[in-house]
């Protein structure tokens, strides 16, 4: 683990509004959501357990859909008081929220994140274009006007200048926000101009598409072994693995930092936590003082260490306006995820 960057007396100022002795109901913070976020959100609960008097935050990888479930619930020790999340909360989720009682909700970006299309790094590059990846993973494809049953076995069959691979694609259950932002930004973005009639976002399930959990690693592990296949994940762990896998580029744009920080990228999304507001002080100790140190420059910021990690940082108003809009608590509404 690497070790804080900021002296003692910074750390004890940036931990004091959480050092308040109060009755709790819990003994520790319990984070759910969104398996991209997951080992960004991981560092900083090994961060704030190792720095503090607090035990270190329990974090489950559940999905962004299925973090924001959890949350959802009510308000209460039996419910997370924190749930990452790789897209934006629904207006039903939202809506959902203040039906169950979980009336303040306080929301976080923490910078970028992009969805890449990866497969063994031993084979050739490869540029994929978001209608072909459309017409590789859709339940039906468009023929002499009319939508049908997906044929396509092989790539080469969609376009003969791709490989004549089998079609395989190792990718994210519908629980995932990595799952919602692939929907939206590659097959909804382009499903007219290829051809159909509407946005279309329906998944073959013949095979090709393997919902593969929300355990990114796993799908890493598999594209090693099979050399066919392709997953579908968060650019942070192809950071994480490079040299064993490669992205293929998107629309001819390459996945880097600096592509996805400018939205070159065609399939870049952000990246996100909700806090319960009613959980403060009473149901978990320290989730004041494991928010700030989130929000702060030293893991966010354009040097901060989620960015070693693989994090793409917000531009610095933007990143400053969410810091004091957690700081401030100011409750999410409605009219915010329109």
């Amino acid at each position: 683990m690497k070790t804080w960057k900021k002296s003692a007396i910074a750390l004890a100022a940036l931990m004091s509004a959480s050092t308040v002795s109060v009755a709790q109901e819990r003994d520790q913070i319990r984070i759910v959501g969104s398996s991209t976020v997951y080992p960004f959100a991981s560092y900083v609960t090994e961060e704030f357990g190792a720095t503090t008097e607090y035990p270190t935050p329990t974090i489950e990888s559940t999905g962004s859909g299925g973090g924001i479930r959890l949350f959802c619930e009510g308000v209460g020790a039996g419910t997370p008081d924190i749930t990452n999340a790789s897209r934006r909360m629904k207006v039903s989720e939202f809506e959902r929220c203040q039906e169950n009682g979980v009336e303040e909700i306080t929301e976080a970006m923490i910078g970028s994140d992009g969805i890449v299309f990866a497969q063994s790094a031993d084979n050739d590059d490869l540029n994929l274009s978001r209608e072909q990846i459309l017409l590789a993973v859709a339940a039906e494809v468009p023929q002499d006007g009319e939508l049908v049953e997906n044929p396509y076995d092989n790539w080469s069959e969609i376009d003969s200048s791709l490989p004549d691979r089998e079609i395989e694609i190792l990718g994210p259950p519908t629980t995932s926000g990595t799952r919602d932002a692939f929907e939206e930004l590659v097959m909804a973005a382009v499903s007219e101009e290829a051809g159909y009639p509407e946005e279309y976002t329906d998944i073959r399930s013949d095979g090709a598409y393997v919902d593969s959990g929300e355990n990114d690693n796993l799908i890493i592990k598999r594209i090693q072994e099979n050399k066919a296949a392709f997953g579908v994940f968060g650019y942070s762990f192809l950071e994480e693995n490079r040299g064993s896998v490669k992205a293929a580029k998107v629309d001819g744009v390459e996945p880097t930092t600096e592509n996805i920080s400018t939205e070159d990228y065609p399939v870049a999304r952000s990246l996100w936590f909700y806090i319960k507001k009613a959980h403060e002080g009473s149901v978990a100790p320290g989730i004041d003082g494991y928010v700030s140190l989130f929000m702060d420059d030293l893991m966010i910021g354009p040097g901060g260490l989620l960015v070693e990690e693989g994090l793409i940082p917000l531009p610095d108003k933007a990143r400053q306006q969410w810091q004091e809009r957690v700081a401030d608590r100011v409750n999410l509404e409605r009219s915010d995820l329109k």
